[in-house]
């Protein structure tokens, strides 16, 4: 199979995940959503520190990630990669690309948060808002797609795909911070859904292009 096949079968498979992500999150909008956030608030889910804790991480490995990547380039001067090396990079700059690709959607699509946390925010349990408001900007309309799962997928993903010995740790460890963002109201479940979607996908393009050996 030539170069120019596997990335016409990886766009085929790319663009059929996406119609079923687009399905559930239509689903989850009508029927879901709403009823798990109320359930969260009203039970107190939220006030257990555990989920808070673990949406933690996500954002300082972003942080870290662009340092990462410059030791790692640094690094290459004194020799051709180890393969951890090799999947580390490309999974820091996968990282990366998904948070801002998920900042661009976010602006695009215009979603009102769960709850209420700074300045106020419209949220459908603080102020009774709900719904996509297209091409409105700014953090009170960020909800959609999930920023933190975009970087879990996007980072996980890649150590999924091309080391596959690591997958039953990254599934453990990425689970959890993907419930913690509805536990704690921060995402509805759509939003998660398609912030995950949307990380993994870009995280197989990463590997992709890295001509890393998928598995």
């Amino acid at each position: 199979m030539t170069r120019n096949e596997e990335y016409r079968n990886l766009l085929r498979l790319s663009l059929i995940v996406t119609c079923s992500c687009i399905f559930a999150v239509v689903i989850c909008y009508f029927w879901v959503d709403r009823s798990v956030a109320f359930f969260v608030y009203n039970h107190h889910i939220n006030r257990i520190e555990v989920f808070r804790w673990l949406t933690y991480p996500p954002p300082e490995v972003q942080n870290w990630s662009a340092l990462v990547s410059t030791i790692l380039i640094v690094r290459r001067a004194w020799g051709p990669f180890l393969r951890w090396q090799k999947v580390l990079l490309v999974a820091c700059i996968s990282l990366i690309v998904a948070d801002d690709f998920r900042i661009s959607l976010g602006d695009v699509f215009g979603r009102y948060w769960p709850q209420t946390w700074t300045h106020d925010n419209p949220s459908l349990i603080g102020t009774g808002t709900y719904g996509f408001h297209p091409f409105q900007r700014g953090d009170d309309v960020g909800s959609f797609p999930s920023g933190h799962a975009c970087r879990i997928l996007g980072f996980a993903g890649v150590w999924m795909i091309a080391m596959p010995g690591t997958r039953v740790i990254a599934i453990v460890l990425s689970v959890p911070m993907l419930l913690s963002l509805v536990a704690m109201n921060y995402h509805f479940v759509s939003d998660v859904i398609a912030g995950s979607v949307l990380g993994a996908l870009i995280a197989t393009y990463a590997v992709h292009l890295a001509r890393l050996k998928m598995a």
